[in-house]
């Protein structure tokens, strides 16, 4: 007898899938990161052929060719977990609201970036486009960790957990939060580690856009401690207070790594380590808006769940004595 789909696709292995999406976005910037900094961006100087004979290295390409062409082949294991991600999303009973969408929108994405890596080789690795690059894997990260919260919590109307002011001081933090990650691109589009000898640079001031992009920490920093404080004084759940400090350690330790490199002449190791660290404070910054928020009974004939209004809460987190 042939077992029901439910069966073969659990929720057990959905969230695996999910999760294993953001793993391998963040591992995918990291080691495009390392071509860019091993100065193998055109270790391939065509696309979509690594050469215009071939569609793989040749041995004329050295090891430049070697790491340009292995960060194309995890394009492809990008494409194998998200298409399988989508599968078992359709497959999947009782299918949750909202998760095929997320995942078509993580699929589209990658192959999106598999495009725009080929106009960055075709046009010499432009800054511009290299910038570009950057920031839909962020969108990307962004699509993979809405999927995988989707598939992790349960169907229901979303609530706010925190009174309305706190929810916009989020909203802040995750506005900031972005600003710091295109400022960022900025700096890298005006620094020495272009991808190749012969890559050009945008023009701007390291020393200026580099002091825009550490004002800019200040305040995403300033804001976080501010966030963590406040949820803590009205009383707020522990994953939101958890979530908030959290994202203040990320950013500390990120910023750390920023000084270090601006101080040291931008070594390669720490270099790729900011990159790394730029994703983690991404994620850090969903996590913190997500946890201010919860699903409700999925029941159509339950009471939608009580909103607590701004006085409810901090009645609550300061009782009378």
């Amino acid at each position: 007898m042939k077992r029901p789909v439910r069966d073969l696709v659990s929720a057990t292995l959905l969230r695996r899938l999910t999760f294993a999406n953001i793993v391998a976005n963040v591992v995918i910037v990291v080691t495009g990161g390392a071509v860019r900094l091993t100065a193998s961006g055109l270790g391939c100087p065509t696309w979509p052929r690594c050469t215009d004979e071939s569609y793989t290295t040749t041995a004329e390409m050295g090891v430049h060719g070697v790491i340009e062409f292995g960060n194309r082949l995890l394009t492809f294991v990008l494409v194998l977990i998200a298409g399988a991600t989508l599968l078992a999303a359709l497959a999947h009973r009782p299918r949750r609201r909202g998760v095929v969408p997320l995942a078509v929108a993580v699929v589209l994405g990658i192959v999106a970036q598999a495009v725009i890596g080929g106009i960055t080789v075709r046009t010499q690795l432009h800054p511009s486009i290299v910038g570009i690059h950057f920031v839909v894997s962020m969108l990307l990260l962004l699509a993979a960790y809405a999927l995988w919260r989707r598939v992790v919590e349960p169907d229901g109307r979303l609530v706010s957990v925190v009174p309305s002011a706190l929810r916009a001081l989020v909203w802040i933090t995750v506005v900031v939060s972005a600003a710091v990650v295109l400022v960022g691109v900025a700096v890298t589009g005006s620094g020495p580690h272009a991808g190749d000898a012969d890559a050009v640079r945008n023009g701007l001031d390291p020393q200026t856009i580099s002091q825009i992009h550490a004002d800019l920490v200040f305040l995403l920093v300033g804001l976080t401690v501010g966030l963590w404080l406040a949820l803590r004084a009205v009383g707020a759940p522990a994953r939101a207070v958890r979530a908030a400090l959290v994202l203040l350690l990320v950013e500390l330790a990120q910023g750390v790594i920023g000084f270090v490199q601006y101080f040291t002449n931008l070594p390669v190791l720490l270099v790729g380590l900011h990159m790394l660290g730029a994703c983690l404070v991404w994620l850090a910054t969903l996590a913190a808006l997500w946890s201010t928020r919860t699903a409700g009974p999925a029941r159509s004939d339950a009471p939608p769940p009580h909103q607590p209004t701004d006085h409810e809460v901090v009645a609550a987190a300061h009782p009378a004595g």
